[in-house]
């Protein structure tokens, strides 16, 4: 498979730190003798010519060639004994995705499980938004959904929509366990077979005048309570 482009400081200083291979960095000359973390033989070139590289003006400096990003195996990420997991129904804004990523490997969860259609990829964009956390983040692709978590399905591995419509608040329940909460795109939420699929729902109570979340900021209030709750907090 061809080689890919990444760009921005923490996309590839991430890139340089995870497990897949970099195989050449440039970098302006001002990025050069600010970022002691670069290598030593990254090629200087102008912000105009990272521009082009990038096909981005948002490249801060630094541009590295990558191998493909290696999506993992979601069987084994479902099959982890207690997993903390993050799905994702058809988010297609890759800043979202690199949101939630950001959010997912921050949190310490073990994984995020995207849609192989009609989703957002892991592309540079994503990369970028993600601050570099993709490269440490298991990432999984499945091809439908809501059969990858009828098949899930098992004792220790509860499923939770986060879902506004939801019986009760999401800090009722007990994330200790393994867990896997599943978020859907902005404005339509779940598609009514994966929000069917799910074992339960945990609704984010709103307090103020507008109606929801966006998708990072509701998987980082669950993420981070299922944390609280298996730290014994």
């Amino acid at each position: 498979m061809a080689a890919e482009l990444i760009y921005g400081t923490h996309a590839v200083r991430e890139a340089l730190r995870g497990q897949r291979q970099v195989l050449r960095v440039w970098c302006t000359r001002q990025a050069g003798e600010q970022s002691e973390w670069l290598p030593d033989d990254a090629v200087i070139e102008t912000s105009e010519r990272l521009g082009r590289l990038a096909e981005s003006g948002d490249h801060q400096g630094v541009v590295a060639e990558v191998e493909p990003y290696r999506y993992a195996d979601p069987g084994r990420l479902l099959g982890r004994e207690r997993p903390l997991l993050v799905a994702l129904d058809e988010v297609t804004d890759p800043h979202n995705l690199g949101a939630v990523a950001r959010v997912c490997e921050g949190a310490g969860a073990d994984g995020l499980l995207i849609t192989r259609r009609r989703s957002a990829a892991v592309t540079a964009a994503v990369c970028r938004a993600s601050a570099g956390a993709v490269e440490h983040l298991p990432i999984a692709l499945v091809e439908n959904l809501a059969d990858t978590l009828l098949r899930a399905r098992r004792p220790g591995l509860w499923t939770y929509a986060a879902d506004a419509d939801a019986d009760g608040p999401y800090d009722g329940n007990d994330y200790r366990d393994g867990t896997l909460f599943v978020l859907g795109a902005e404005g339509r939420g779940l598609r009514p077979r994966v929000r069917a699929a799910c074992d339960a729902g945990a609704a984010i109570p709103m307090r103020g005048k507008v109606e929801s979340l966006n998708v990072s900021t509701a998987a980082a209030v669950l993420l981070f309570e299922a944390g609280r709750q298996r730290r014994g907090g």
